[in-house]
């Protein structure tokens, strides 16, 4: 398998990359950064550091991309990673440094120059897939796949009531990259709130491998931990991101999906960045309205996963 991986580096980015990064049969042809999480200049610095944790040091270009949302100001989550997305870890600056290149002009270089063969996952806002397809709207189709993730599947956020972070912090990009006719599969924070949880056991027994690796991944999960079980009340950690790579790197660990229609609030004041995704419960939608427009199903929607096959994917990340 051949990946882009388009992110914000901090927390459970950095163990969705490490997933990639330790897998044999998978190369990472890029690593490209997006604002989020915390400082952008910080997710280059977190994902260097990742490759350099994951023995791969100088091998994986990484590109820096868009700084900021299209029509707002960022917004980060230090208040979940800590100020330097790592549990303020202080990793020492690495030697390789981001390459030359803006990472929605490597997205397309790259795709266009193999189509069909790369996979692109995306989990920061979407504000780089949005540029790439803006500047050549033909990657939706030379793209292998696109995972994303990011919203909810009808249910609650974690930024507000209605909305997941990702989309939250970028609608409209996300809007334009959901509707560009991309084959995509999303996972979602309800999904992740549902199958994306490793309990105090499992990072313990994480922990005890006792590699340089599971040191490395602890010491990064700290800040993440704390905040799920201070705020969320949770008897372990989130890992939204890891489990979107999971799932890409191996399809046998999707249990149940659903084709659905998609598609992001943007102007809404409750309601901005919300996923609408449809369910197949829901009446034929002209039936219930008339004024309204069936629409063919243009994202698979992940539902429940084998929990277990996730948690062995990420312990044999770390060994």
């Amino acid at each position: 398998m051949r990946l882009i991986i388009d992110t914000d580096t901090a927390g459970d980015d950095v163990f969705s990359l490490m997933l990639a990064l330790r897998r044999p049969d998978v190369t990472v042809e890029a690593i490209t950064i997006s604002h989020g999480n915390v400082g952008f200049e910080q997710h280059a610095e977190n994902a260097l550091v990742t490759l350099e944790a994951c023995g791969r040091a100088g091998e994986v270009p990484v590109y820096m991309g868009a700084q900021r949302p299209f029509t707002r100001q960022p917004l980060d989550a230090a208040y979940v990673f800590g100020a330097d997305g790592m549990s303020d870890a202080a990793f020492p600056r690495t030697t390789q440094r981001p390459a030359p290149g803006h990472a929605a002009d490597e997205i397309v270089r790259r795709v266009m120059k193999a189509p069909g063969e790369i996979t692109l996952i995306a989990q920061a806002p979407l504000t780089n897939i949005a540029l790439a397809y803006l500047r050549e709207p033909r990657i939706a189709q030379a793209v292998k796949h696109l995972w994303i993730m990011g919203g909810t599947d009808n249910g609650v956020g974690n930024v507000t009531p209605a909305a997941e972070y990702n989309l939250y912090v970028d609608p409209e990009a996300a809007k334009i990259v959901v509707n560009a006719g991309f084959p995509m599969t999303i996972v979602t924070w309800t999904e992740t709130l549902r199958d994306g949880l490793l309990d105090l056991e499992q990072l313990a027994a994480l922990d005890a491998l006792g590699t340089s690796r599971a040191r490395f991944f602890t010491q990064v999960n700290k800040a993440s931990l704390a905040f799920a079980q201070e705020t969320e009340h949770l008897d372990g950690s989130l890992h939204p991101d890891a489990l979107t790579c999971a799932l890409a790197l191996d399809e046998r660990l999707i249990l149940e999906a659903e084709m659905a229609v998609v598609d992001v609030e943007t102007m809404g004041e409750l309601t901005r960045g919300y996923l609408s995704v449809s369910n197949h419960i829901l009446p034929d939608i002209e039936v219930a309205d008339p004024a309204l427009k069936r629409r063919p199903p243009n994202a698979r929607v992940i539902k429940r996963i084998d929990r277990d096959g996730f948690y062995q994917a990420l312990r044999n990340a770390l060994l």
